[in-house]
This record gives C-alpha cells, structure tokens and sequence, in this order.
C-alpha cells in the first residue's frame, strides 16, 4: 500500500501541499495523541538533514503534545478529506473526540508515533529544535495583525526520518 521514498525523491510542490491540501498535524502516542489541521509550515534541508517544520501557538490542545513527544508526523490526504481536515482545524480535542469525529484509521509507526492510514502522504518527523516567534522580529509591520491574543506561533524543526506514500 504505502512506498519508502527519500524526501529528496519527492515530485510533490511544497506550496501546494502547504497552503493548499493542508496537513494533519499530530503528536502523540497510539493511546493518547492529537492532531490538527495546518498550512504554515514548510520542507528544506537544513544542518546536513532532510527537515519539515511548523508552527503551532500554545492555546492549541496539540501544542501540549509536541512538546511531550519527540515526534510527530504532517498527513497529506486526497482532495475528497477536505472536510475531515476543516473539521479537525476547528474543532479542539479538548472539546470534542476528534478520532470518532473525524473517522480517520490512526496507525503507530515504529517510532510510536501516529499517522493515518487514509493519508495519501506521510512524513514522520523527529523534533530538533524549536523556537517562539518574536514579535520584535517582525520586519512586516502587518504580520502582528495574525496575532490580535497575542498568542505567537511556536516553531518546531523535525528531521524526517520516515516518508511513505500511496
């Protein structure tokens, strides 16, 4: 069902998946984990690694996961999951069992981390570094606009250690 490819060997736009698929964000182990709809974030290499990295803000009920994990995977899904990731992008775990909400398959990767069987792409990713946003930073006067709490992103670095596609 799925193939072993390197991440360099991906013919896939970065952008597109980003921005436009979005991905399913989730952190934890098979018994207790989460997850989230994102579109910020990014793949490169970086330090000699292959690395995928997002953005997550603090309120977020899978921010707590991230930061107890040591890995975490980005699910990209057909077209035909739109739904199932809007849902997942608004609705919090803390308010709703998103599992039975969404009707995802979740599998536990060697590392025991969570991906879901329905994905189309998976990249398995394991954390090294991360770093809150600095509003002070901010050379675009109008990027502290996304930030009306306050509430500012949370970057994390994953190597990608595992890639699998459909």
């Amino acid at each position: 069902m799925y193939s072993t490819i390197l991440p360099e060997n991906l013919n896939e736009s970065v952008f597109r998946l980003m921005a436009k698929e979005w991905m399913l964000l989730s952190a934890g182990k098979i018994d207790n984990f989460n997850n989230m709809t994102a579109s910020w974030g990014g793949l490169g290499y970086l330090w000699n690694k292959s690395v995928a990295f997002i953005f997550v803000r603090p309120p977020r009920h899978t921010f707590n996961y991230l930061e107890s994990n040591d890995y975490f995977t980005i699910n990209f899904f057909e077209e035909k999951y739109r739904e199932i990731l809007n849902l997942s992008g608004t609705k919090s775990g803390r308010d709703i069992d998103k599992m039975k909400s969404i009707g995802l398959t979740p599998v536990e990767s060697e590392n025991k981390s969570v991906y879901y069987s329905e994905a189309r792409l998976i990249m398995e990713c394991k954390k090294i570094y991360f770093q809150d946003i600095n509003p002070e930073n901010f050379l675009d006067d109008t990027i502290i606009n996304k930030y009306p709490q306050k509430d500012f992103h949370r970057m994390y670095v994953g190597e990608i250690t595992k890639t699998l596609i459909k």
